[in-house]
């Protein structure tokens, strides 16, 4: 029986975990896109792997709430009502109920996972400074969600990923690494992961954070 993952990702990582998840011709793949028809390259990537790569229609939100996930630099005495409900959704709330909707899936696979992607700016213990509140507020919830799944399943792996800083659409080009970087150590985390790794916090370097 094949092993199952779902993954939580921020749009800017979902070709290159494709790419290297295709690499392993025993992975089957189950994609997810707001339009999948509009999504060319994965598309590609289909045909190309008959079988193998399913893509499917899936919005968390909508764009606008992905969009306002990294909403301006609000502190915690400046932030907007529909803002920070739409990052609370888009962050918390939607892989809450992603993870709710594919659970009879999972429980189908071997080695049960599910990847939460979080952030370093949603530990408690490295606060960087004001801004970002909503976002990190966001994140730090989504880590406590990632605890409580793994307390109510014991038989799957939940673990909170931070994927660094990386250079995409949201990260910029000065950040720090590549996605094909931050996506292979990610896939290291996931595919090594063990029980004794369900509700922690660890960066795509395999290093456990503080919450």
């Amino acid at each position: 029986m094949a092993t199952t993952h779902t993954w939580l990702l921020k749009p800017g990582y979902r070709l290159e975990i494709v790419k290297q998840l295709l690499a392993s011709s025993s992975n089957i793949v189950i994609a997810s896109c707001r339009k999948p028809d509009e999504a060319t390259e994965l598309k590609e990537l289909e045909i190309k792997s008959p079988g193998r790569l399913h893509l499917v229609t899936l919005d968390i939100l909508d764009g606008a709430s992905i969009k306002a996930s990294m909403e301006g630099e609000n502190t915690a005495f400046e932030v907007d009502e529909d803002s920070f409900s739409r990052t609370l959704k888009s962050n918390v709330v939607g892989p809450a109920l992603t993870a709710q909707a594919y659970l009879p899936y999972l429980e189908k696979g071997t080695k049960k996972t599910i990847v939460n992607i979080s952030s370093a700016l949603g530990s408690l213990a490295v606060i960087f400074d004001s801004r970002y509140a909503a976002y990190s507020a966001s994140k730090a919830a989504l880590n406590m969600l990632t605890q409580k799944q793994a307390k109510a399943r014991k038989d799957i792996i939940s673990i909170s990923l931070d994927p660094g800083w990386v250079q995409t659409d949201m990260g910029g080009p000065n950040a720090d690494i590549k996605p094909q970087v931050s996506v292979g150590g990610l896939l290291k985390v996931i595919t090594t992961a063990t029980p004794e790794k369900s509700g922690k916090y660890i960066r795509y370097t395999g290093e456990e954070l503080a919450w």
